[in-house]
């Protein structure tokens, strides 16, 4: 059984147990009951319509954790099949390397040199739409002149607006080499195990082709933004000219929404936290009244947690997390209320990385590898997302070859292994997790390791401060938590293994740790 099936058969029901909820239907959260209530009020005033510009609602960084453990997922049997038939398709600071055009030699499969390359894009091979100059020639170096791969190699990005497809041209024209979707991984694309939640009424909140990207992931019935407001044209008011002129236009009346899945930063902040809200205080049913009885809310899950990401400007830009922020501090001041997630996907949680080793996995059977691919490196940009994602998914692995060990050696299974040492560090929450409850341990041997490499050209840059040549000084956030509202801040898990330029010194520094020959 693959690790990611162990997680996925771990999975069991759980809910909140605050007395007061009594058994109101309307109080229970959907995954623990479908009942649904068919009372529909009549002659209520109108909705009221959030007036708060958006200023208001962007609170300090600064965040504590909030109470309580988040609601877990129900039973996921199979979302490894469809997962695995499917599958998207089929510390220490480093001088200068050598700027010189080099040649990554192919490691022989049977060796001991076995390992794979987790890239993220934004910030480490593109700005915006333009290519960093490092990364083409890194590339170049990474294929040879047939234009195989190497290594294998798999694009993690929290990305999400778009298709696998779109995404793989898109790098295959920048970088000048061949990008198939199976080696994309974007921030939504481990919903596919979410199975449970496919055949349910899902509202979708993002930009680009979102119907087309939910339908794809295997959710059958969908909703958009702008399909909501259209069948409930009274609801986004705030621009002036998308309210109704002249008479009051009727209804059209949809489905009861199930559940909310929001997939990046949309367009129209406004419209989105709007309708979200009216949803969720309503049961599913936006032309009812808004109730505050409506708690727990239908299940919520998000992809991308980035608070900011790097682009062309100078400084880095808003990303999906900071939209995050605004939804949870408007239900908190009018619930008053923390908004609850069934899922956090996307890196940093463990689930996006697990899904990430499948996806090497593969790769290293294309390329012919018959055993398993023992290290993984992470090169990012992004302090909060990329390295304390591959520092948590790390220390992960770590936490299963201990227990694997430990449990072979209770059961006489062939005694401990001497490098799989006891690791005591804080339980995951189910946030960090991915929204599901992970079991350590599988029959499949996993990674060794996952180590983190900075990169100074996104988020993290040399131009706004010099890197000491200590890496435990080189991550400034031990005061403002730019991470999600839901996970710990450990300091710890944002240093990275390494910390280099770019992204051609990264590789170059993989391949001198693994005592591969250069050519």
């Amino acid at each position: 059984m693959r690790p990611l099936a162990v997680l996925l058969c771990a999975l069991s029901d759980s809910g909140h147990t605050d007395s007061t909820r009594g058994t109101d239907p309307h109080r229970l959260r959907y995954h623990d009951s479908i009942l649904r209530s068919s009372h529909v009020l009549s002659g209520q005033p109108p909705l009221p319509r959030l007036c708060l510009p958006l200023c208001l609602v962007f609170p300090a960084v600064l965040y504590t954790r909030v109470p309580g453990e988040m609601q877990r997922i129900g039973s996921l049997k199979s979302g490894w099949q469809l997962l695995k038939s499917s599958c998207e398709g089929a510390a220490k600071q480093v001088n200068t390397l050598p700027s010189s055009s080099r040649n990554y030699s192919r490691l022989h499969p049977q060796g001991p040199n076995s390992f794979g390359l987790l890239f993220d894009i934004d910030g480490v091979l593109v700005r915006g739409t333009t290519p960093i100059p490092a990364a083409k020639q890194c590339f170049r170096n990474l294929v040879d002149r047939n234009g195989k791969y190497k290594v294998p190699v798999v694009f993690v990005t929290n990305a999400g607006n778009c298709m696998r497809q779109t995404k793989a041209e898109h790098l295959s024209h920048l970088l000048e080499v061949e990008v198939s979707p199976d080696q994309v991984m974007l921030s939504h694309s481990p919903l596919r195990m979410f199975t449970q939640f496919h055949k349910m009424c899902v509202l979708v909140s993002g930009q680009g082709p979102v119907e087309e990207v939910a339908h794809n992931l295997g959710f059958q019935d969908v909703v958009t933004i702008d399909m909501l407001r259209e069948a409930y044209p009274l609801l986004d008011i705030v621009d002036h000219n998308r309210r109704p002129k002249g008479s009051i236009p009727p209804t059209k009346g949809l489905r009861p929404i199930d559940a909310v899945i929001l997939f990046g930063e949309p367009i129209r902040w406004e419209t989105n936290l709007q309708l979200i809200v009216d949803v969720l205080l309503t049961n599913g049913n936006p032309d009812n009244a808004w109730s505050s009885m409506q708690y727990p809310h239908i299940p919520v899950l998000a992809c991308n947690m980035d608070l900011l990401w790097m682009a062309e400007a100078k400084n880095p830009r808003f990303g999906h997390g900071m939209f995050l922020v605004c939804l949870e501090s408007l239900y908190k001041k009018v619930t008053g209320y923390a908004l609850q997630y069934e899922a956090l996907i996307g890196k940093p949680s463990v689930v996006t990385y697990n899904y990430a080793e499948l996806l090497i996995r593969q790769q290293a059977e294309r390329l012919g590898w018959t055993t398993p691919v023992k290290r993984l490196y992470a090169i990012g940009d992004n302090p909060m997302a990329d390295i304390y994602g591959a520092n948590l998914y790390n220390r992960y692995l770590q936490a299963s070859r201990s227990t694997k060990a430990q449990k072979q050696a209770k059961s006489g299974g062939g005694g401990v292994d001497p490098s799989a040492e006891t690791v005591d560090s804080p339980k995951m929450t189910s946030a960090e997790l991915g929204g599901v409850t992970s079991v350590y341990g599988a029959e499949e041997e996993l990674p060794e390791g996952c180590s983190s490499i900075l990169v100074c050209t996104g988020v993290y840059s040399r131009d706004q401060q010099e890197l000491p040549s200590d890496t435990t000084h080189t991550v400034t956030e031990q005061r403002i938590f730019h991470g999600h509202r839901d996970f710990r801040f450990d300091p710890s898990l944002t240093q990275p293994s390494f910390v280099v330029q770019d992204v051609k010194e990264a590789v170059e520094l993989v391949f001198q740790q693994e005592g591969s020959p250069l050519e």
